[in-house]
């Protein structure tokens, strides 16, 4: 499961990655009037200037690794309708990013998955969930500073399927999802140092749980991949979904890192990848997509206090806010509405997003984003503009590289744009800006996952 960077459609304007090379290509007509658009929209939306990034997962075209980081000027993006491609920087990791990965850990960085950023924005952390690297970037200058490799499994496997800051920015905790650990990087964004903290790590396939049970077990918790690491503002806890089933909460900064509560299948259903904080809890879904759970949609509420290593199994409980295991459900990217009155939840396969209330986490739309846009939209992972107006949100492609293509196959790879209605009960998608990499047989092999939301 899965809490979401190539050759663009139309008018472009691309900039190389070496730092001191930021040489627009292409219409410098169009840059220019798009930057006046932008203004007038910052007004019109009376919203401070953003910017969004978008992560194609496939490779940068004639090389096995790379992908594409797009980076569109949040006015811009907002604004019209239609589909129609907006311009945007674009960083080919197969160039300066996969130099300086091979140069530092002797491989080179394959399938970007997930993107997030550092509490005070001024770093990037793109996690690459084939090949298992962590690049971290200079936002500004979008230069990469450093790329580190997670560690090998008992099977010599390795994955980094997420790579999450810390509040407080002193450390990114690692889903190494097939290698079965939880890994940290110290990190000092100032000084521009990142290293592995060895002495932290956690083996979720070999750890005894507080209770005395196998961390990993059949029918307690029978495949503990880490999937998507949630942490709390205040940097206490670690929700740590897992594509078997059952969920740890961990203290992500205490050395090695600890587990404070344990969650059973019976508790919670697996392959989860979204959560967020709202209303004193955390929300988290558990969705399908994978072979032994084809199809799953729940959102569980978990409380922000009452663990401890000394609790009994599946304590304090979850509220189960919403569950579906019909055929053809896949619940994934989790998002706060602005006005933190409603929490949207994707489902890839049917194309929606379901809504919940936070106050009585009543069920309360399903907001349908297939229509004259497009007929599959695959939606994957949101962001929302800083006024909420807006939830930016990925399209997956024709060939999907992550998740079960069933749950992941759509028609209109790109970055989407819902106009929010009913303070956050309702929406449309109103745009869609198309992303493509065509291969040199013809076939599109775009493939967007992750997006976030940065601040200038």
């Amino acid at each position: 499961m899965e809490m979401s960077l190539r050759p663009f459609l139309g008018a472009t304007v691309a900039f190389c990655l070496l730092p001191a090379c930021v040489e627009p290509v292409g219409s410098t007509g169009l840059a220019a009037s798009e930057a006046a658009a932008g203004t007038e929209a910052e007004a019109a939306f009376g919203e401070p200037p953003f910017e969004v990034w978008a992560i194609d997962q496939s490779n940068t075209n004639g090389l096995a690794y790379g992908g594409t980081v797009y980076i569109y000027n949040g006015h811009n993006l907002s604004a019209g309708d239609g589909v129609a491609p907006v311009s945007a920087e674009v960083i080919d990791l197969g160039g300066a990013t996969a130099s300086l990965c091979f140069e530092q850990t002797g491989a080179n960085p394959v399938r970007p998955h997930m993107v997030l950023f550092n509490a005070s924005h001024t770093h990037a952390v793109l996690s690459f969930v084939a090949s298992g690297h962590v690049a971290i970037f200079d936002a500004a200058t979008r230069a990469p500073v450093a790329c580190l490799r997670s560690s090998p499994g008992a099977d010599g496997a390795r994955q980094a399927h997420a790579a999450v800051p810390a509040p407080d920015d002193s450390y990114i905790l690692v889903a190494n999802q097939n290698g079965k650990l939880l890994e940290r990087i110290a990190t000092d964004y100032d000084a521009g140092t990142f290293a592995w903290d060895h002495d932290a790590k956690l083996n979720l396939a070999t750890c005894v749980a507080p209770s005395g049970d196998p961390c990993q077990f059949p029918d307690i918790r029978p495949d503990n991949a880490p999937i998507c690491p949630i942490i709390d503002a205040a940097g206490a806890y670690g929700f740590i979904t897992l594509r078997g089933g059952g969920m740890f909460v961990v203290d992500p900064a205490a050395t090695p890192i600890q587990i404070v509560g344990e969650y059973d299948v019976t508790a919670v259903n697996g392959n989860g990848c979204g959560g967020v904080e709202a209303g004193g809890s955390m929300f988290i879904n558990s969705g399908g997509g994978t072979a032994a759970n084809l199809d799953q949609f729940d959102v569980y509420r978990f409380p922000l206090a009452g663990y401890a290593p000394t609790n009994a199994v599946n304590t304090p409980p979850p509220q189960v806010v919403f569950t579906d295991g019909s055929p053809d459900r896949d619940a994934h990217g989790v998002l706060l509405t602005n006005r933190r009155r409603n929490v949207w939840v994707l489902d890839r396969i049917q194309g929606v997003a379901e809504v919940f209330d936070v106050g009585t986490n009543a069920h309360v739309n399903t907001v349908d984003l297939k229509g004259p846009l497009s007929s599959d939209p695959a939606p994957d992972l949101m962001a929302r503009s800083p006024s909420g107006d807006r939830i930016f949100v990925t399209l997956r492609g024709p060939t999907p590289l992550s998740g079960d293509p069933h749950a992941s196959v759509g028609s209109t790879p790109g970055v989407g744009v819902i106009h929010v209605t009913q303070a956050g009960k309702d929406g449309k998608l109103k745009r869609i800006s198309p992303i493509t990499n065509t291969d040199a047989g013809g076939v599109e092999r775009a493939d967007p996952h992750a997006i976030q939301v940065r601040l200038l």
